[in-house]
């Protein structure tokens, strides 16, 4: 059985936790910031568990991490 590649674009958004769930970080924190209040910002900065619709997409993207 051949190696499967990574996907470079999901290499760099997700990570697995030590319980194998896909870890992401939040949208809606690169511009615009004017208009966001600072507690929406502190927010945006926490990363959070990826929906588990989307769980099974993530591990085949990065199968290695």
């Amino acid at each position: 059985m051949p190696k499967i590649k990574t996907h470079s674009g999901a290499k760099k958004r997700f990570k697995i936790s030590k319980t194998g769930k896909p870890i992401r970080s939040h949208a809606y924190k690169s511009h615009i910031l004017n208009k966001k209040t600072t507690k929406r910002k502190r927010n945006l900065r926490k990363t959070r568990v990826a929906d588990k619709t989307n769980e099974r997409q993530i591990k085949r993207l990065v199968p290695y991490k």
